[in-house]
């Protein structure tokens, strides 16, 4: 069961966000793959993770989506794109959540700056 069949059943106006997945550093920086709307869930809430090289960094943002869907860390996220209060975030980290058959909610769950 996925967290986003749950939820669009309850709010069937889930917000969309723009994810360039991170493919990799190139010689002028990050290099990302082709941009992609992707439906979600949002909870805008200021956390402290660790970060993939281990350090502690500020999340200002939390995103839960599809298992199917692919957001490394380190992917650049738009919200609220076309918006005034359109902004470009980085992916902290990136985890898949599964109940391994259990009756939970899978998602893929994303931390961003």
């Amino acid at each position: 069961m996925e967290i986003l069949d749950v939820l669009t059943e309850i709010m069937p106006d889930l917000p969309t966000v723009r994810v360039e997945p991170f493919t990799g550093d190139g010689p002028f920086g990050p290099t990302y793959g082709p941009a992609a709307d992707v439906q979600c869930f949002r909870d805008d809430k200021r956390r402290l993770v660790r970060a993939s090289d281990k350090s502690e960094v500020i999340s200002e943002t939390t995103l839960y989506m599809r298992t199917t869907e692919t957001c490394p860390a380190g992917s650049r996220v738009t919200l609220d794109a076309g918006t005034p209060a359109e902004r470009i975030s980085t992916a902290i980290t990136s985890a898949q959540r599964s109940g391994a058959g259990a009756p939970t909610p899978d998602h893929l769950e994303v931390t961003l700056t």
